[in-house]
């Protein structure tokens, strides 16, 4: 069930702080925001950032663009990796 329309999106208040100091950095090497909140939507303001979100076992890089607008963090950051079924095997 998604979140109310009246709340608004809901983003951790450290990422927000963190969102608005790599807003400012010159280098564009260094607007790596490191969080664990998958939990974090995503919202017009983090637009071109990059933000490394913790899949349980590292972080991954996830580049926001315009298409993200409304998603949550944890949506692009997978936490279970697919190796395929097994099928027939060849002898």
């Amino acid at each position: 069930m998604p979140r109310s329309l009246k709340k608004g999106p809901f983003v951790d208040k450290y990422l927000t702080k963190k969102m608005q100091t790599a807003a400012k950095e010159a280098n564009p090497a260094r607007r790596v925001v490191t969080t664990y909140s998958r939990r974090s939507m995503v919202i017009p303001e983090m637009v071109g950032l990059t933000f490394a979100v913790y899949n349980g076992r590292k972080f991954i890089p996830v580049f926001i663009t315009e298409q993200m607008v409304g998603h949550k963090l944890g949506e692009f950051s997978h936490t279970r990796t697919f190796h395929g079924h097994t099928g027939e095997r060849k002898k």
